[in-house]
């Protein structure tokens, strides 16, 4: 790698740091910098991974007052993205890359129109606990489930996890969305982490050093220069980026 293509690479650590604390997707644009510089599909999506978990913590941290009493739920959610990026990190040593071609595009659509009806999910689901006494922070098997189902997804991969997440916490939790996006971030490091310990415990020589310092040290950046803007940006607008970005993912991956 020349100084101009590392200072590609870094600057797209950045990029991705900032947008995956806002919303996610950030792999959509280290991974294909990544393949554009010459390194094979699987050695960038592990070393990308890798280095992204800084980006998460960073991220993770400048949310951390929209975090507070979010304790009870996080408790049960992130074992499901634990379980869930394992599972994901051995599909993508052993499945082919277009094993997931087909449906993540419709996962990611389904997430941005979750996310657009929002407001009126919220609203019944209020009602809904309003009817049967349940608390506001109460964590129901759908979320469960669907949270295991994108921690697969995001050890396999990852690009607009984020919106994923934000899409299906939003549509069950009576939470605002900044607060489902705190929580959003807390559960996409968790599936980076873990993916990333997995690959380096099953396939270290697909790891790649320089790339994972660059991204790393980019995306640390990233995420603190995200969580600032994240959180000043109202509920509407945080919505309508959330929205443009799952579009965008899904036009990306469509047409590459």
């Amino acid at each position: 790698m020349d100084p101009w293509q590392a200072a590609a690479v870094f600057a797209a650590g950045i990029a991705a740091g900032t947008i995956n604390a806002v919303v996610g997707s950030g792999t959509l644009i280290t991974f294909p910098t990544l393949l554009a510089v010459g390194y094979p599909p699987v050695t960038a999506n592990v070393s990308n991974n890798i280095g992204l978990v800084f980006g998460g913590m960073t991220g993770t941290w400048g949310y951390r007052r929209e975090l507070e009493g979010q304790a009870h739920r996080l408790r049960r959610l992130v074992p499901m993205s634990l379980v869930g990026s394992i599972v994901g990190a051995l599909l993508l040593l052993r499945l082919p890359p277009s094993a997931f071609a087909a449906i993540v595009p419709a996962l990611i659509l389904f997430s941005v129109v979750l996310v657009l009806i929002q407001p009126r999910l919220a609203v019944a689901v209020q009602k809904r606990r309003a009817a049967t006494g349940r608390p506001g922070d109460h964590v129901g098997v759908l979320a469960m489930v669907a949270t295991l189902a994108a921690g697969v997804y995001g050890g396999y991969f990852g690009a607009a996890q984020g919106v994923l997440l934000i899409g299906i916490l939003g549509a069950v939790l009576d939470e605002s969305l900044q607060r489902v996006n705190a929580a959003k971030n807390a559960l996409s490091l968790v599936v980076n982490l873990v993916a990333a310990v997995t690959f380096l415990v099953v396939r270290p020589q697909a790891v790649d050093w320089h790339v994972v310092a660059l991204i790393a040290v980019g995306s640390f950046i990233g995420g603190v220069l995200g969580a600032r803007v994240g959180r000043s940006l109202s509920p509407a607008v945080l919505r309508g980026v959330v929205a443009l970005v799952g579009i965008v993912a899904v036009i990306r991956l469509l047409t590459s």
